[in-house]
């Protein structure tokens, strides 16, 4: 099996409200979200990004899979192993770029976000070093564990509501009360161009590449990822991975404008979540770059998880195996191509993962 070496880091949903109360925070929402909406990252601002997170972040290599390329007739097929972030996933970039560029007074107001847990536990370790107080709000959804790595990285957590936009109700109100300052898990242009920066090293490390693969849930990553690639080589496919026990981006695409749906519980728990009734920078630049969406089933993203770790040795979470358990299944078309899936994240329950992996499979 072939690794190949990093490189050098480059260029460098709110329910109507119906008591005053309810309307004024609304408004403070909307006016919060319009700072994170000012304006629709380009190429530039996820080289921008590249010139300053790697104080913090490092930039991951690519492992080959052979296995892999032979079961799906690719001419080859890599994995881009985010796994080895400090934070142990992806989260780390646009966390670290949005904390980068605050003021310093917004340094000392402190800082709050509303997270699946990556992104809470991605904000609580560059808030950490960068000595900035935050708050990460979470559903009862989230997994302990995601919760308890909040705890020790020096934030607060607030757990309360049964669904990512309940969260978000919740870090509306204290971001309000406490004068802190929001830092959105993905519909921001400092984190999707924080998130684009994988999207440079791929084509830096990997500039044969015919397909990207990338989950998807509120479309950081992928926006982030699509982006820095199709602006430099826009015939490469991107596809995203979303999950059947919730796919918000893509019942949005298909109803043309942000919807909720269900949560359910699932292996890929930091795929959990909508996309925020007022999105209005990751939707659009999926609609713009994306090429082809595929959905998941559960026990496609456990025999994803359990490929991940009999053929390399990787430990991921489910949300990082739905490309594997895609393609695993016949999903995705990319014989003859070449093809790069990436690897999110490794925070998965140690019990939830023995049980996975444990059972027939690959």
């Amino acid at each position: 099996m072939r690794t190949m070496k990093s490189m050098e880091p480059m260029e460098r949903t709110k329910k109507p409200a119906h008591a005053e109360a309810a309307h004024a925070e609304a408004a403070h929402a909307e006016a919060a979200h319009a700072e994170a909406a000012e304006k629709i990252p380009g190429i530039a601002d996820v080289r921008a990004a590249g010139e300053k997170i790697y104080e913090i972040v490092r930039e991951t290599p690519v492992t080959e899979s052979p296995g892999l390329a032979a079961s799906s007739g690719a001419a080859s097929f890599w994995l881009k192993l985010e796994t080895l972030q400090p934070t142990g996933a992806f989260k780390v970039r646009g966390a670290a770029n949005r904390l980068l560029n605050l003021s310093e007074d917004e340094r000392r107001r402190g800082v709050i976000t509303f997270s699946t847990g990556n992104h809470g536990k991605a904000v609580s370790y560059v808030a950490q070093r960068l000595g900035i107080p935050a708050v990460v709000c979470l559903s009862e959804h989230v997994a302990d564990y995601r919760v308890e790595k909040i705890r020790e990285l020096g934030a607060e957590p607030y757990v309360a509501g049964k669904s990512q936009d309940e969260a978000e109700e919740h870090y509306q109100r204290i971001m309000q009360e406490r004068n802190m300052v929001p830092v959105v898990p993905f519909d921001h242009p400092h984190v999707v161009s924080g998130q684009g920066t994988i999207g440079l090293e791929l084509l830096k490390q990997l500039p044969f590449l015919d397909v990207v693969m990338v989950p998807l849930s509120g479309g950081g990553l992928l926006a982030g990822i699509a982006l820095a690639v199709k602006s430099l080589r826009p015939e490469v496919e991107i596809v995203g991975i979303s999950i059947e026990q919730s796919p918000a981006m893509l019942k949005s695409l298909e109803a043309g404008a942000p919807v909720q749906v269900e949560e359910k519980d699932t292996l890929a728990d930091s795929l959990l979540g909508g996309i925020g009734q007022r999105n209005s920078i990751t939707m659009p630049l999926i609609q713009q770059f994306v090429d082809t969406h595929v959905m998941v089933s559960e026990e496609e993203t456990a025999e994803g998880m359990r490929y991940a770790f009999h053929e390399h040795g990787l430990v991921v979470e489910g949300a990082a195996a739905v490309s594997l358990g895609a393609v695993l299944a016949g999903k995705i078309e990319i014989r003859g191509k070449h093809a790069a899936a990436v690897m999110s994240g490794r925070n998965v329950d140690t019990r939830q993962f023995l049980d996975v992996i444990q059972k027939t499979g690959t």
